[in-house]
């Protein structure tokens, strides 16, 4: 009998595409989802993260969980309200699956937990990051630190006396044109208007979509994983260069010099740090403790398959 994933966050763009992989290897995928809407051949269980209600069916039947669920970091300007969201979209659902893990009987021996490199602050310069980097002092990296706490709460419980061993994949900047950053810089290129933002000397540490939905799966099988890795690829490229890769694979021009840092801020607010700060994250315990191997290590190769 197949082994059982519980995913949350599982219809969104990495999750779909990781419900996609896990079936392709022979696993059992289920859903935990704020909406009853069926998903064809797999099943979905109900949660309410704000009423604390869950279905523990959805834990009593998994052997292993891979937490996605979260608000979108860039979907909204950070009002005072979407700040508490995208904090608490994080924090209670991991304590509700504490709770859930804690009260009934199961068979779960792995919880792969998504978390961001923003925990090391959204603008950290020029100065390379990795795993044992402290956290930084901002709203993201605030948010990151209480995320990873949580699933700290996890790796307290055991299943059948054995902790559940917890893995914590910091995310970059995905490259999937099913949702996230790509597809919003790709347009305007298209179009004859795109242009490097700010300075373009901002670093991006990216991965693609395939790539950060294997690093899960290995995660998921490999015991020797724990604790926090950066899940991004070999080679971060600045704003500038991933603006003017994206043209040559699409064969436009760059017309438009720099969008003004100015105008970025006037038009996000506090949000544009999101895309004007610069963040060289290393993967250096992936590259130096894994076996993990890329299939899209290079800028170029990633885009030829996402845009070509």
């Amino acid at each position: 009998m197949s082994k059982t994933v519980l995913i949350t966050g599982g219809t969104g763009s990495i999750g779909r595409r990781l419900v996609q992989l896990l079936q392709e290897k022979g696993y059992s995928v289920s859903l935990l989802s704020r909406s009853n809407k069926p998903v064809p051949g797999i099943q979905v269980y109900q949660w309410d993260i704000k009423t604390g209600q869950i279905d523990a069916q959805a834990v009593a039947n998994a052997d292993a969980v891979i937490h996605l669920a979260g608000a979108g970091i860039a979907d909204e300007r950070w009002s005072d309200t979407r700040k508490r969201e995208i904090l608490e979209s994080r924090t209670q659902s991991t304590a509700l699956l504490a709770q859930a893990l804690q009260k009934t009987p199961n068979r779960v021996r792995v919880f792969v937990s998504s978390s961001a490199i923003g925990y090391y602050g959204g603008d950290s310069g020029d100065r390379p990051v990795t795993e044992s980097s402290p956290a930084g002092t901002d709203f993201l990296a605030q948010v990151t630190r209480a995320w990873e706490r949580s699933v700290e709460e996890i790796a307290a419980l055991k299943t059948n006396g054995v902790p559940i061993r917890t893995v914590r994949i910091r995310t970059g900047v995905v490259l999937t044109m099913a949702g996230g950053a790509l597809p919003k810089l790709a347009q305007p290129i298209r179009l004859g208007a795109g242009a490097p933002i700010g300075s373009g000397q901002q670093y991006i540490s990216w991965i693609h979509v395939d790539d950060i939905c294997q690093m899960y799966i290995q995660a998921l099988e490999t015991e020797s994983w724990h604790g926090a890795y950066n899940g991004v690829a070999p080679g971060p490229v600045t704003n500038e260069e991933l603006t003017r890769e994206i043209a040559s694979v699409l064969h436009r021009p760059l017309i438009l010099t720099k969008i003004p840092a100015l105008a970025i801020k006037l038009a996000f607010g506090e949000l544009a740090v999101t895309v004007l700060g610069s963040s060289l994250v290393l993967n250096k315990r992936i590259a130096h403790e894994t076996t993990f191997q890329y299939k899209f290590p290079k800028l170029r190769d990633a885009l030829d398959d996402l845009l070509a």
